[in-house]
């Protein structure tokens, strides 16, 4: 099949679509609406895929500039006469394709658009709505957003969930020994509110003021990063806080074994790929306690739970887990592997992508 992946930019997720499309014996034509502000993806475009030049691409989206765009959209599919458009997020790209006219579209949620993004105002429930009731098919990493997703108007018998997964050969248990005598903290969320940051913070200056063995480690950056910085530095620990800044694909497994513990706070999330990540490599996940953390996080088992924006609550659980015998969080780290082992592999998970174009196009 020709197919056009339509995505909001270049990430380390849009790489591995895009790789396991190509090899999967189909032709892909890579289109990008927005310029990367913060290029998190340091591998080139994977081989044999058409990097295609547009109107778009260039700069963060503006509403101002839909009609140009769609009409660019609409021309490239002229030319380069596709099976299907795989497009998403739902409210910017599919939004476009679901515009240009052409059809079959299969719609891919990445989470934050049925989460959040659909919450801001009524203009994004219209344009939600409008694109899920003109896809033929949609795709989702959690339940929670198909749940959402159907509730919009998608008809659940169109719709495929699959997490996203990860490469479990890269993302493995260390046999790195830490030292006894400290305990490490480790979030490599993106420094917005939707996930949460400054909740870990305040969480993190309480937990370390009882306990002068507990460190932090923070990878990536954001628009909150003064407000972050600002609460670690006016509760005394920001010597006890590593910012590694942002981490290529290749070293960013050695970060996770840096660490006991891993922490997610985000407020909004579907099928995490950082916590996949984690449990590939055996950490002990302490996450909030949102719908789909809930479908991978189950208390004392593979990590633990914490109520989503509760700062005081997490500093509990983080001394609760730093206070658990060293034997009993190898258990729980080993149970992490075995969820990702059963759950994550992206090599297994992609199959299911592929089975959605072969029905796309035995019809």
């Amino acid at each position: 099949m020709r197919i056009i992946f339509f995505s909001l930019g270049y990430s380390t997720h849009d790489h591995r679509f895009l790789k396991s499309i190509s090899e999967g014996g189909h032709e892909v034509f890579f289109v990008q609406l927005e310029g990367n502000t913060r290029q998190v993806e340091d591998r080139a475009i994977p081989e044999n895929v058409h990097q295609v030049i547009w109107k778009g691409g260039r700069e963060p989206f503006k509403w101002s500039n839909l009609l140009k765009l769609t009409l660019d959209f609409r021309r490239l599919t002229r030319e380069i006469k596709p099976d299907l458009i795989h497009a998403g997020p739902i409210q910017t790209c599919a939004f476009i394709a679901v515009l240009s006219g052409f059809r079959p579209i299969l719609t891919m949620s990445w989470g934050f658009d049925l989460m959040d993004d659909v919450h801001k105002n009524k203009w994004m429930e219209r344009i939600t709505k409008y694109v899920l009731r003109n896809s033929q098919f949609f795709t989702s990493d959690a339940n929670v957003t198909k749940d959402m997703a159907v509730k919009y108007g998608m008809n659940p018998e169109k719709t495929v969930v699959f997490p996203w997964g990860v490469d479990l050969e890269h993302y493995k248990p260390s046999s790195l020994t830490l030292h006894p005598s400290s305990f490490t903290l480790f979030c490599n969320r993106s420094w917005e509110s939707r996930y949460g940051m400054d909740v870990l913070a305040r969480a993190f200056v309480k937990a370390a003021r009882q306990n002068e063995n507990v460190n932090l480690i923070l990878l990536g950056s954001g628009s909150q990063g003064h407000r972050i910085r600002s609460i670690l530095e006016s509760g005394g620990v920001l010597d006890r806080v590593t910012f590694g800044g942002h981490v290529s694909q290749n070293d960013l497994p050695r970060w996770y074994h840096f660490a006991d513990v891993y922490i997610s706070p985000s407020h909004v999330d579907g099928s995490s790929v950082s916590l996949m990540e984690a449990l590939g490599c055996g950490l002990p996940c302490l996450v909030s306690d949102i719908p789909a953390n809930k479908e991978w996080i189950f208390e004392n088992e593979n990590g633990w739970l914490f109520r989503d924006g509760d700062a005081d609550h997490l500093a509990e659980k983080i001394l609760a887990t730093l206070n658990q015998p060293r034997e009993n969080l190898i258990a729980v780290g080993a149970s992490a592997r075995r969820t990702a082992e059963s759950r994550a592999d992206w090599k297994k998970n992609s199959e299911k992508l592929m089975s959605i174009y072969n029905v796309i196009a035995s019809r």
